[in-house]
C-alpha cells in the first residue's frame, strides 16, 4: 500500500501495563511487525515519544526548556531500545539525533536519511525536533514531510480516535474517517494540531490506529481498514 511511512510510537505504549519504562514482551511484538513491514520492501521512519520515561509537563515549577530537553532525551533512550531488538532481529537500523549525541547516534541529517532508505534500513528519528515547546508528534509530522513519506502511522495506546476520551467516558464515539479540519475545529488531542496541520498542508494521511491490536502495523500498511484515517 506504501513505499515510505513514517510510524510514530507511543512512549506509553512501550510500557505496557506498568506505565513507566519499557516492557520487552511489547517492544519485541512491535519489532516483529517492523521486521515484517521492513521484509515487504517498505522503507520505514519511526519518531518515537518518551512520556515512558518523562513529560515536560509533568515539571510545575521547572523552566520549560529544560523540561522538554529533558523529554528530548528520554526519546533517545526509546530509540536506542528500539535499535537493539532491531538489530537482533537481523534488521540494518540507524539512529538519527535532533540534538548532537555522536557517542551514541548519528546527527539528523535529511540526505543521509534518505540513503539509509536506499540501502534498506529503518531509521529512527529521536529528540523530536530538537526544540523545545514542539511535540514529539510535531516532530514525527515534520520528519514525515521532509522524508516524503505516503503516511504518517500513529500507533497509540488506543484503537484510534474518538470525540472524548474513551478512558473516561463509555459513551466515547470513534471516528473511522475526519478532515484535518474537523480535527482541529474539535479540539481533539489524539495528536497535536500543529502536527495535524503540518500534515495537512503537506498532503500526508495520518493513520491512528492500536499498537496493541495483533498484527496492527502490518495490516496498516497493507491497506487493512482498521483506526482512523486523518486526511
Amino acid at each position: 500500500m506504501y513505499k515510505r511511512v513514517l510510524i510514530k510510537l507511543s512512549g506509553e505504549a512501550l510500557s505496557g501495563k506498568d506505565g513507566f519504562g519499557i516492557n520487552q514482551e511489547i517492544v519485541d511484538g512491535v519489532i516483529d511487525q517492523i521486521a515484517k513491514v521492513s521484509q515487504m520492501g517498505v522503507q520505514i521512519g519511526i519518531v518515537v515519544g518518551g512520556g515512558n520515561f518523562w513529560r515536560g509537563r509533568q515539571a510545575e515549577n521547572m523552566d520549560r526548556t529544560t523540561a522538554d530537553h529533558m523529554g528530548m532525551l528520554a526519546t533517545v533512550i526509546n530509540a536506542l531500545a528500539l535499535q537493539d531488538a532491531l538489530e537482533h532481529k537481523g534488521i540494518p537500523v540507524r539512529v538519527q539525533t535532533a540534538l548532537t549525541i555522536t557517542r551514541v547516534a548519528e546527527p539528523y541529517i535529511l540526505r543521509r536519511a534518505l540513503r539509509h532508505f536506499e540501502k534498506g534500513r529503518v531509521v529512527i528519528f529521536a529528540c523530536g525536533t530538537g526544540n523545545p515547546y514542539f511535540s514529539t508528534d510535531t516532530g514525527a509530522a515534520l520528519r514525515a514531510a521532509e522524508i516524503q513519506a505516503d503516511a504518517l502511522l500513529l500507533a497509540k495506546n488506543i484503537d484510534g480516535i474518538y470525540d472524548r476520551d474513551p478512558k473516561d467516558n463509555p459513551n466515547a464515539k470513534k471516528f473511522d474517517r475526519i478532515s484535518y479540519l474537523d480535527f482541529i475545529k474539535c479540539e481533539l488531542t489524539a495528536m497535536d494540531a500543529t502536527a495535524v496541520n503540518l500534515c495537512k498542508e503537506n498532503r500526508i494521511p495520518i493513520i491512528a490506529f492500536g499498537l496493541n491490536e495483533e498484527n496492527s502495523i502490518v495490516r496498516v500498511v497493507s491497506g487493512d481498514k482498521i483506526g482512523t484515517i486523518i486526511n
